[in-house]
């Protein structure tokens, strides 16, 4: 089931929803597989939370690692992986389907690994949905900033 802040997202931008079976798209492997594209389309949404206390959605390509350092130099402070806890407080959503609309209460940052692909797919709130959207829609239903915090491929 699609949460109602999302679904009113979804529909406010007239996307889609592909959904699977639950539990079926957890990791950005699996729901590559099930959607048939490749692992860096899929949108992937962590939450880090800094030193200063503030939290932040960082979205990027599944098939990419942030970098400490760059994340750290972006930032501006050190940053950790939130918790599970952190995380359903935070976003809503449990890891496995954390998805970037509607997040209110973590800063969102929209990695440019996903820009070389023309279409990408982040979780609709559930480890089993992925929504068809590309990287300048994303930046534009989030309000995201633009960053570049992966490792080099």
């Amino acid at each position: 089931m699609i949460p109602a802040k999302v679904q009113a997202c979804l529909d406010e931008h007239q996307l889609s929803v592909l959904q699977f079976e639950p539990g079926s798209t957890p990791t950005s492997e699996l729901a590559a597989s099930k959607i048939g594209v490749a692992v860096g389309q899929i949108a992937k949404s962590m939450l880090f939370k800094a030193k200063d206390g503030r939290f932040h959605l960082v979205v990027c390509a599944g098939d990419r690692r942030v970098c400490n350092k760059r994340m750290r130099r972006y930032l501006g402070v050190k940053a950790r992986m939130a918790t599970v806890e952190e995380t359903l407080a935070i976003t809503g959503f449990e890891p496995g389907g954390v998805c970037p609309f509607g997040v209110t209460q973590a800063h969102i940052h929209i990695d440019v690994s996903l820009a070389v692909y023309q279409q990408v797919y982040p979780a609709a709130g559930t480890d089993s949905t992925g929504v068809p959207t590309n990287y300048p829609q994303l930046l534009l239903i989030t309000a995201g900033e633009t960053c570049d915090v992966m490792q080099e491929a």
